[in-house]
């Protein structure tokens, strides 16, 4: 696992204080690249005393305002949160999910995504995963810190590193990355419109589906360029 190639992404950070201990946490697996959604003002003596060291981190974060745009180069994107919602995803203990990031973070970028403190992640954000990983927890009291999470996962992508000594990386072509699948999102749903299959006014559920069930699959660059292609042999029908 290349450490460069994995960002981890805090989503509306509400405590200035839990930016500093993220970084720290963070500093303490050797892990470099955090990326901030729209977070609180961060950047005061409490950030940087939870830092304890680490406040080149905090310095040197990238700050988004939205987690589209934090993740649009990211091959992987796996989202934590422990809030239900009416939709099921995949789900991956830390573990399993540095496992699954292992090969992938050796060429390719990926993001683990933290939600907010008290509600986590939107389904919207969630939509941009390809996965939920969820922290093993006693049953009543299962709320975590995001900097003692940020802590569990970061362990464990630092074992899976480890971990990966020797091991040869994959020549298979990466997935593609979050500005190439909305590109075809965009594509595939306006066909879906066009055929009169996909009401705009009304879409129910219909696009969390539809892109919970293509992150699943991580498809590759030359899957979407064929699946577009389709697309567009439909599109010229249409116009006919």
């Amino acid at each position: 696992m290349s450490k460069e190639n994995l960002q981890f992404v805090l989503v509306e950070t509400s405590h200035p204080g839990n930016i500093g201990a993220a970084a720290r946490a963070m500093k303490n697996m050797g892990l470099t690249r955090l990326v901030l959604v729209s977070p609180c003002e961060y950047q005061n003596d409490e950030c940087y005393a939870r830092a304890a060291g680490a406040g080149e981190l905090v310095d040197s974060a990238v700050v988004c305002s939205d987690l589209a745009s934090a993740v649009e180069g990211s091959s992987l994107v796996i989202g934590t949160s422990a809030r239900l919602r009416s939709l099921s995803w995949p789900q991956l203990d830390p573990r399993q999910a540095a496992e699954a990031m292992r090969g992938l973070a050796a060429t390719s970028e990926v993001s683990v995504v933290f939600g907010r403190e008290r509600s986590g992640l939107t389904n919207e954000e969630l939509a941009l995963c390809a996965s939920l990983l969820v922290i093993p927890t006693e049953g009543e009291f299962s709320s975590l810190n995001v900097a003692a999470a940020v802590q569990v996962v970061a362990y464990e992508t630092m074992m899976a590193g480890v971990a990966e000594t020797g091991i040869v990386a994959s020549s298979e072509e990466p997935p593609a990355d979050q500005s190439e699948l909305a590109l075809f999102y965009d594509h595939l749903f306006g066909v879906m419109e066009q055929v009169e299959y996909l009401d705009p006014a009304n879409p129910r559920l219909l696009f969390s589906r539809v892109r919970r069930m293509f992150n699943r699959g991580q498809l590759n660059r030359s899957e979407l360029q064929l699946l577009r292609g389709f697309l567009s042999a439909v599109q010229k029908k249409i116009i006919k």
